[in-house]
């Protein structure tokens, strides 16, 4: 095969077309066998074969600096650029990630797993490429959907301000993660639909020379573009058409749902294992489109992640006018949020904990200080979440619970959360935020509060020397805790799910330093600034021993969570052994005697 002998972008300059026409369907043979092993993004990464191909046959990388925007399309810049064994040969299918990685080779520069980003830091290395005087060629690859997110504008608005040769390559594939929405997109279309001529071109606008290649699968015309604008002295963009999961039928016919996919069967496109029969993302959907049928004030928001919480296309039809997907742009989103709130509206914004990071300012200043009772649910905000180091679940409690005026919530069960849920919906006080736990769905026969206007812990088990405080996703952690530590100890430790993330309910607290020498808090997230540093600072001053288990900030760049457990001693055993160690010392190893 081609592939085998390609160990740089030097092997390819002397291929023919067809060489390369055969090489670029050898690479989707290869990114879907090895998707099928292990998962990845798909749809992608098999939309822009292409395109890279031509980028590293016509500019010479790394000396030429191609900047991927998000870069989970950078699979095929990988092979290209001598990974290619991390594709081929399933035994070294984890020495590479799935982002673009300056630690992995050379020809990276960043590695970034979110959007809208690549033009911005293109400016940036013209700029410093113009400083030293020297003359390479600097190419920003950006999404037709990672256009929406403002950062994307910025830098489309400054770069001919700039003054200098900078080549920014649109992958146009009609999509975000679902379908793409608003007025750019619609500009697109009509640049893709009237070959390029249209009285409102939008970069054109800006100050660029603009470039179509219609057929973004063509590597002749793809060829011919980028040697065009090789060695340009201005700002130029070309808009490369394309079909996101190109060379697979199933990623064609449904580019949503393998924007990422999950290992499956090739032949059939099933996945493996399948979703849960119970799952928070279904389970949601239910819960909110009933919402929407019984109260039109009631809006559901996203920020092209609508299935993070169950919103497929069928449920995005039911809930009609009160569903909104803003595109990749998370401030605007949350901006929105808060008006709608202020005016009146019951919005509930959802998406992935990694992605309110990109919109903390609208969060601390629109929602927050303002008091817009809005409803924020944040997903995959948990060591089981997104595995990787660029969109780890794991950071969001210290994020955002040091936020005044946000009441932040941590349900343990789907029980607690669909009353979370119901009265943040409903109530006029201040923002919520609602963190859905990430390690399966429980279910509790106890009563459940439908008020959280005022922090209160719930003590599920009264005990004494210890008491466990684990919050959400962790509370089942908790529960196993306790049960060991007695079968080992005779210890009958207090448990405590906390519920509130933000405040501090200090009549429980106070509560336990009479019968209590120890507090474990245990939390699905970083401990700096977390929820567990709160309790620690708050028992500062007294005798309470605090002992907080969560994660280290040196989260890996792909980490396995059980292994990632084990490395922060999360498991029941190491938190049981870290207590006893505790409970010898205060006792001199007589904690037996006196429990």
């Amino acid at each position: 095969m081609i592939i085998e002998t390609i160990n740089g972008p030097q092997n390819l300059k002397n291929l023919s077309i067809n060489d390369l026409n055969i090489l670029s369907s050898e690479i989707r043979e290869t990114l879907i066998k090895k998707m099928s092993k292990c998962g990845g993004h798909m749809a992608s990464n098999l939309g822009v074969v292409e395109i890279t191909l031509a980028l590293h046959t016509v500019f010479n990388s790394p000396i030429d600096k191609i900047i991927f925007d998000v870069s989970h399309q950078s699979y095929v810049h990988k092979i290209l650029t001598g990974r290619k064994d991390a594709f081929l040969y399933e035994e070294k299918y984890d020495d590479v990630s799935g982002y673009s990685n300056p630690e992995e080779s050379v020809h990276d520069f960043f590695n970034i797993g979110h959007t809208s980003t690549s033009i911005s830091l293109a400016c940036g290395m013209a700029k410093a490429r113009d400083l030293k005087g020297e003359k390479e060629n600097i190419i920003a690859v950006i999404g037709d959907a990672s256009l929406d997110g403002g950062e994307s504008f910025e830098a489309l608005n400054y770069a001919v301000e700039l003054g200098t040769g900078l080549i920014v390559v649109v992958n146009d594939n009609d999509m975000s993660i679902p379908e793409n929405h608003g007025a750019l997109n619609r500009l697109l279309n009509e640049l893709r639909d009237n070959n390029g001529v249209v009285e409102n071109n939008y970069f054109k606008s800006l100050g660029f020379e603009y470039i179509l290649v219609r057929d973004g699968h063509d590597l002749d015309a793809l060829i011919g573009a980028f040697e065009k604008v090789k060695g340009t002295n201005h700002p130029v963009v070309v808009h490369c058409c394309t079909q996101k999961g190109k060379g697979y039928i199933f990623a064609e016919k449904d580019r949503e749902k393998w924007h990422w996919a999950r290992p499956f069967l090739i032949e059939t496109g099933e996945y493996y294992g399948g979703v849960p029969a119970e799952n928070y993302g279904a389970i949601v959907a239910q819960f909110l489109l009933e919402k929407i049928n019984n109260d039109s004030d009631v809006v559901v928001v996203t920020a092209s992640t609508p299935l993070c919480i169950g919103f497929n296309a069928e449920n995005r039809k039911k809930a009609g006018k009160q569903f909104i997907d803003v595109g990749i742009a998370e401030q605007n989103a949350l901006s929105m949020t808060a008006a709608i709130a202020r005016r009146g509206g019951k919005p509930v914004f959802a998406t992935n904990s990694t992605f309110y990071q990109r919109a903390y300012d609208q969060i601390e200043q629109e929602m927050c200080i303002s008091k817009c009772p809005a409803t924020m649910i944040v997903t995959h905000a948990s060591v089981y979440g997104h595995t990787n180091d660029t969109h780890a679940g794991l950071y969001d409690m210290t994020l955002m619970a040091n936020i005044p005026n946000l009441i932040y919530l941590a349900p343990a069960n789907k029980e607690e959360y669909l009353a979370m849920l119901d009265w943040s919906i409903d109530q006029t006080l201040a923002p919520v935020a609602i963190r859905v736990p990430w390690t399966g769905v429980h279910h509790v026969q106890r009563e459940i509060p439908k008020d959280y206007s005022i922090t209160k812990y719930d003590t599920v088990v009264k005990g004494s020397k210890v008491a466990i405080i684990a919050l959400g996703g962790f509370f089942q952690l908790g529960e196993n805790v306790v049960k060991k530590l007695y079968k080992e100890t005779g210890v009958s430790a207090t448990l405590i799910n906390p519920r509130f993330i933000t405040g501090i309910d200090k009549s429980t607290l106070d509560g336990l330093k009479s019968e209590h020498i120890l507090v474990v808090t245990l939390e699905d997230g970083i401990i700096n600034g977390g929820f567990g540093s709160k309790i620690a600072q708050y028992y500062a001053a007294d005798d309470m021993k605090v002992l907080n288990k969560g994660f280290s900030m040196n989260i890996p760049n792909r980490y396995v969570p059980s292994e990632w457990m084990s490395e922060n001693r999360l498991h029941t055993d190491q938190i049981v052994e870290d207590i006893k160690n505790i409970l010898c010392k205060k006792y001199r190893g007589n904690y037996l005697n006196n429990s």
